[in-house]
């Protein structure tokens, strides 16, 4: 059974951290484009770590540029999201997406929710 399945979110307070993890079951990552999504209540799902195809380096939303680190581990077939210094903005149900070049392969995980409040 293909399943994304993330994990690590929950509550902390501004300046604290978190780290998400992503699991894969099914396939592997491997010619996949990878990426973290957000989205907030009200607002539209925004993009914030992507892996192209073939890549090994991450780009990054402005809004989260050297406070969040992606990491994968291939042996685990797992993808983290380091989150650090988080703000109150960054609340929000955290997903995981696998792609393949032209969306035949489009894979998403059922979220997980990061509150940042004191």
């Amino acid at each position: 059974q293909v399943q994304l399945v993330e994990s690590g979110g929950g509550l902390v307070q501004p300046g604290g951290s978190l780290r998400l993890s992503c699991a894969a079951s099914g396939f592997t990552f491997s010619g996949l484009a990878l990426s973290w999504y957000r989205q907030a209540p009200g607002k539209e799902r925004e993009l914030v770590a992507h892996i192209s195809i073939g890549s090994d380096r991450t780009t990054y939303a402005d809004s989260v540029k050297g406070r969040f680190a992606n990491s994968r581990d291939n042996a685990k077939n797992t993808m983290y999201l380091q989150m650090n210094s988080l703000k109150p903005e960054d609340t929000a149900v955290y997903y995981c997406n696998a792609r393949s070049q032209f969306g035949r392969i489009d894979y998403w995980g059922q979220g997980t929710q990061v509150t940042i409040s004191s």
